[in-house]
């Protein structure tokens, strides 16, 4: 089956595999089967929809609307929200029941959602077991780390997006069981590495790619097993330290490097997709996944489709930042739910749909900021009986109105679309934001400092003081700081000091990925059809699986 999307007109299929999956979920409730209609929105523009949902990285300083107090919150202080500190939230100082409402058949599900949203307790960031890290959102078990995202199990890091079981990293984006690294992208089981990408068991590299349990390699591409090379040249060991003693420390001539490593990497070979101990999978950055269509950045994904970030997650479809659940539908930003759909930061949730900040519940339908309950609608508390007469009734009035089958509506977000990770991989204009009648969130009316601090192009001339300055990024004028922390691991490492703000670093890393696609090319070197993320305009030179691990290792 093929349709257009509704949103930007492109053409897209609907495989009786996507069919028969909807068909599994859709829910049996009081003896009567609703069905989940195939989608309205292409892939792409249902992950949109999704992570418009999701604010990872924007950060704000507001009052609890229970205790008074101050507290750090992804919901800046101009929204008119009812958000609550996280001890607070979990208190018995409410109930999120007392902003429970009668559905009303005379008007659309998401105008009353939509209200619902204005009134209840949401809580003030996602996290969990964090330790002296106040300031990190969607990440759990976390030590004295700083402005990370996404991540799980990490200490001493900053500025990490989707790290894993990390150590005194900065600035890396999808790097596991890794440490002292900084910029690195796509990593494993890597240490003291700078701006390296798909790289795995190396040590003491700096601007790698494609490599393999290598050491001390700088600017190398495709490397397995080898050390003190230099541009993919083998040097001895003091001729290798000698030419790095010229370039590192200094911002000047490792920006100058990077450049050309990417260029140089430019003449290699690349595989079409990183799909690693995985069978029957297409997409990129797959890890012992199976039957996995459509996925990327995804580990022990089991029957999926159109799975976007991810880990240990069976039987499902259009998930994004989800980890740890079966049987789910438009599922984002959440962990650890079964047999649900249509659920944005909900955790532990069974057999609940169209919910927004709930945890550890039950049988819940267009349910925001409810903890351990069963059998509601609408926040409002009812019988498993009345549970089961009502909500069959409520669906069948969605499906007359168009809205039953779609995920929680961009244009409810309680942020802006620039505030939200949907920004990040699907850039809009103000001016288009608006004309779609989302939400933008206006920049706080305040003139940025001019940086009076001289920042030498050596680390080693850097002083203590840098930590009291107010620095500005170089590309779009924001104020920065950087931390004593921080500091710290710069110098540790010797890596100068940063001339971007943070996030202008993180929206530079996202651009080294492939885009979340796949197209149909031939193989550079025996022409066998192949399924890659490089677009068939593109300048790399792109080799099968077999020919590229013939080749390259």
């Amino acid at each position: 089956m093929r349709k257009t999307c509704a949103q930007c007109s492109a053409s897209f299929e609907i495989t009786d595999e996507d069919l028969a999956f909807l068909e599994k979920l859709s829910p049996t409730i009081g003896g009567k089967t609703c069905p989940l209609p195939p989608p309205t929105l292409c892939p792409l523009c249902r992950q949109q929809r999704r992570i418009s949902w999701r604010n990872e990285r924007n950060l704000y300083k507001r009052k609890c609307r229970l205790c008074g107090r101050e507290h750090v919150s992804i919901y800046s202080p101009d929204k008119d929200l009812h958000v609550l500190c996280a001890d607070c939230w979990w208190s018995d100082k409410w109930n999120g029941l007392q902003y429970g409402r009668e559905f009303d058949f005379n008007r659309p599900f998401f105008d009353q959602f939509g209200e619902l949203l204005q009134q209840a307790g949401l809580i003030s960031f996602f996290g969990r077991n964090n330790e002296n890290s106040e300031y990190v959102n969607q990440e759990t078990d976390d030590k004295n780390c700083y402005m990370n995202a996404g991540g799980h199990y990490n200490e001493d890091c900053y500025y990490c997006t989707y790290s894993l079981w990390g150590k005194d990293n900065v600035d890396c984006y999808w790097v596991v069981h890794s440490a002292l690294c900084y910029e690195c992208i796509h990593c494993e089981n890597c240490n003291s590495c700078t701006g390296c990408e798909d790289c795995n068991q190396c040590t003491d590299c700096l601007f790698c790619e494609e490599c393999t349990g290598c050491s001390n390699c700088f600017g190398c591409y495709g490397l397995k097993h080898k050390e003190f090379h230099f541009f993919n040249e083998q040097l001895n060991p003091k001729e290798y330290q000698k030419r790095l003693e010229d370039i590192r420390g200094s911002h000047r001539l490792l920006i100058a490097a990077k450049k050309k490593a990417q260029e140089h990497f430019k003449t290699f070979p690349h595989r079409a997709a990183v799909v690693i101990h995985s069978e029957d999978s297409t997409g990129n950055y797959l890890t012992e996944c199976r039957n996995v269509q459509h996925g990327y950045l995804y580990e022990k994904g089991h029957d999926l489709r159109y799975a976007y970030i991810g880990l240990d997650v069976k039987d499902g479809m259009d998930l994004s930042c989800y980890g740890w659940g079966e049987l789910n539908y438009e599922v984002g930003s959440s962990l650890e739910n079964h047999s649900a759909a249509f659920l944005s930061s909900v955790i532990n949730c069974n057999n609940s749909y169209l919910c927004f900040v709930c945890q550890n519940a039950d049988h819940l339908f267009g349910c925001i900021g409810l903890q351990r309950k069963k059998y509601c609608i609408l926040n409002k508390q009812y019988s498993k009986e009345e549970y089961e007469e009502l909500v069959p009734k409520i669906i069948e009035h969605m499906a007359e109105t168009g809205e039953w089958g779609q995920f929680l509506p961009t244009t409810l977000s309680p942020w802006g679309y620039n505030e939200t990770a949907a920004s990040e991989y699907f850039p809009l204009s103000r001016e288009e934001t608006l004309k779609r009648g989302w939400k933008w969130k206006e920049d706080d009316p305040k003139e940025f400092m001019k940086q009076k601090y001289p920042i030498p192009d050596r680390i080693d001339d850097v002083q203590d003081d840098i930590v009291d300055a107010v620095l500005t990024c170089e590309e779009t004028g924001r104020n920065y700081r950087i931390t004593k922390q921080e500091f710290a691991f710069y110098r540790r490492r010797e890596i100068p000091i940063p001339r971007k703000h943070p996030h202008r670093r993180h929206l530079e890393r996202l651009s080294l990925q492939n885009p979340w696609q796949v197209w149909a090319r031939k193989c550079e070197k025996c022409r066998k059809e192949i399924r890659t993320t490089y677009a068939p305009d593109r300048p790399e030179i792109v080799y099968c699986e077999q020919c590229y691990l013939a080749e390259v290792y």
